[in-house]
């Protein structure tokens, strides 16, 4: 079994934090193409696909939150996994068993491809956004949406 390699960044410390906030607002007032300068002068493009990844860690660290990085087809503890979809690892295992996440086992422990859980969340999403899409047709067909209900100021 290979598990790529994850990194984590934790949040910038008190010393750091007003470089990162300037580094934040520089990132978010010039939307022009950024270079990087080495000491000796040399400089380099930063692909579009890079410098969107650097604003979003910066914007992230900014807000004082630690930021994993992972490749998709990096393998996860059941842990990991649950700690990234924000569920509890019983109720992570309880999809694995039920089949909805895909899963190795090489050994006794679980193991859980990135890509299959960024699937999973999508899929999750779409079906959420269609229910909630059917409730709000069938309450709209059942004159829910026109019913005047008066505000009711609870503090």
């Amino acid at each position: 079994m290979t598990t790529a390699r994850k990194r984590t960044i934790p949040p910038p410390s008190e010393g750091e934090s007003a470089l990162v906030k300037a580094l934040s607002d520089f990132l978010t007032a010039n939307k022009a193409p950024l270079r990087l300068v080495a000491e000796d002068g040399t400089e380099v493009a930063v692909p579009p696909a890079v410098q969107k990844a650097v604003i979003d860690v910066v914007h992230l660290m900014d807000q004082g939150k630690a930021i994993t990085m992972a490749p998709h087809n990096a393998l996860l503890t059941t842990q990991e996994a649950a700690d990234l979809l924000d569920i509890s690892r019983p109720t992570l295992v309880k999809l694995l068993v039920e089949g909805k996440i895909p899963y190795e086992q090489p050994g006794k422990h679980r193991r859980i491809r990135v890509e299959d859980l960024i699937e999973y969340q999508e899929r999750f999403r779409v079906e959420r956004r269609e229910a909630l899409d059917r409730m709000t047709q069938e309450a709209h067909e059942a004159g829910l949406y026109n019913l005047d209900y008066p505000f009711i100021e609870t503090r």
